[in-house]
């Protein structure tokens, strides 16, 4: 039967306190340890759920070292083990300081059996609850659409996708206009992915890195001889893309001579390989991306607007990540939950002055630049949570729009809109915490929901 009870580990040197705690959480399967090396044998073996920890034991009994050390050692070892720290030394102190190496609570000495049950009941309920989140985290990837890879809630950036999910289907060229970080690259490989050309090849070119010199042999290929250094023929990226699909970042910085000889691949699907003669035949799909304004381009005579014509089939416009309420936030979740199992597994969230500092920063540098700080902070976190200053943004304030709204009930409704998004994606869609952010009840949470038309 004890394999069917969740699992305590109780770090205790007293042994009638070890008597009575043991017989006091019949509900539990408790394993005993005195000291370290025990405590963590058995955290190895055991993998408990839930630890309680008395700070003062031997080799220090009446201060708290060694207790701290065998804390850290659990938090490298099993970062998700909820430790309970009791200690009757100097009780405040030790109880931020054990909180601030990723303890999940503090109990003063003398123990109460029942306070301190209630409190691993809590301890083990949470735990339960988190890793059945996982569960569902993992479900959801297993079973995610073609663009499941995107993260949003917000309408701006969901209206996107079921575009990208219906051009994809089809064999027309896309173009993708938005600010640089955007995520352009990842919604064109969702077209490839989406599309009957999923199982070719996609292949990518930023227009901007490669010298002008170099640009036509990157995309079209070269026989040998044809310039210094060709001692072999090698194909181009739209060769290599027959098939599948060719993403063109920045076409803005495609060279006007070379914008010819892209436009007559596109009306003839015919290449010529630099130093060649010979027309070689090729299926590829253009996919293009430009944070440029190309038809101001166009109108001072720097792109081609025949081109344009023939790659902008189907516009798409990208929101930037400030026009995408709420996404910010769960972006940042979603990339500290990938790169602290990569780089640090202590760092297990944010801190609420980091969750509004992300809210209120208006990122001009979009996911690309959300990513990086979040990196950054991951990286140089001291404690379990990363907090405003690891991100190096100022503390959450109101970020205002500077746009004039006149109408002041449309005003407030975009003010609700955006307050709601931003309530539920801190609170990961739980309505009773964003109601409690809210400050409202959870029925008036669910009228508004139903009038804006928003979803948890």
């Amino acid at each position: 039967m004890r394999e069917d009870k969740p699992r305590l580990l109780v770090i205790e040197d007293d042994a009638g306190l070890q008597a009575q705690l043991k017989w006091a959480y019949d509900d539990f399967a408790v394993t005993i340890a005195g000291n370290r090396e025990s405590a963590l044998a058995a955290l190895r073996s055991e993998e408990p759920g839930v630890v309680t920890l008395d700070l003062g034991l031997p080799p220090d009994p009446d201060g708290t070292s060694e207790g701290f050390a065998i804390l850290d050692a659990i938090m490298a070892l099993k970062p998700d083990t909820k430790v309970i720290v009791a200690s009757g030394h100097g009780a405040r102190e030790s109880a931020l300081q054990a909180i601030q190496r990723g303890a999940y609570d503090f109990y003063q000495k003398p123990v109460d059996i029942d306070a301190l049950g209630l409190i691993v009941r809590r301890a083990f309920a949470l735990r339960e609850l988190e890793a059945e989140n996982r569960r569902l985290a993992a479900r959801v990837g297993e079973d995610k659409t073609v663009l499941g890879t995107l993260i949003t809630a917000a309408p701006e950036m969901t209206k996107v996708a079921r575009t990208i999910e219906r051009v994809a289907r089809t064999n027309v060229s896309v173009m993708l206009l938005g600010a640089s970080g955007t995520g352009k690259e990842l919604l064109a490989r969702g077209v490839h992915d989406a599309s009957d050309r999923r199982d070719g090849s996609f292949v990518a070119l930023n227009c901007a890195a490669i010298p002008e010199t170099l640009l036509e042999a990157e995309l079209f290929g070269h026989e040998r001889g044809a310039f210094t250094g060709a001692v072999r023929s090698n194909e181009g990226k739209i060769e290599l893309a027959h098939g599948g699909t060719l993403f063109l970042d920045e076409v803005g910085d495609i060279p006007l001579p070379l914008q010819v000889k892209l436009l007559r691949f596109l009306q003839e699907r015919t290449i010529e390989r630099v130093g060649g003669r010979k027309a070689i035949a090729v299926d590829t799909r253009i996919v293009c991306a430009t944070h440029q304004d190309l038809e101001a381009m166009i109108a001072a005579g720097t792109f081609r607007e025949d081109l344009f014509y023939r790659l902008a089939e189907i516009v798409v416009k990208v929101p930037t990540l400030a026009e995408r309420p709420g996404d910010a936030v769960l972006l940042a979740k979603a990339f500290l939950a990938r790169l602290s199992r990569e780089m640090n597994p202590r760092v297990k969230g944010f801190s609420a002055d980091a969750l509004a500092a992300i809210d209120a920063w208006h990122w001009p540098g979009n996911v690309r630049e959300l990513e990086n700080r979040v990196k950054r902070a991951v990286i140089m976190a001291d404690d379990k949570l990363v907090v405003a200053q690891d991100l190096d943004l100022p503390g959450g304030a109101d970020d205002p729009s500077g746009a004039e709204v006149l109408n002041l009930k449309g005003a407030r409704e975009r003010a609700d809109r955006t307050v709601i998004r931003h309530a539920l994606a801190r609170s990961d869609g739980n309505i009773s915490n964003t109601a409690k952010l809210l400050g409202i009840s959870r029925p008036t949470l669910y009228d508004l929901l139903k009038q804006y038309d928003l979803h948890a």
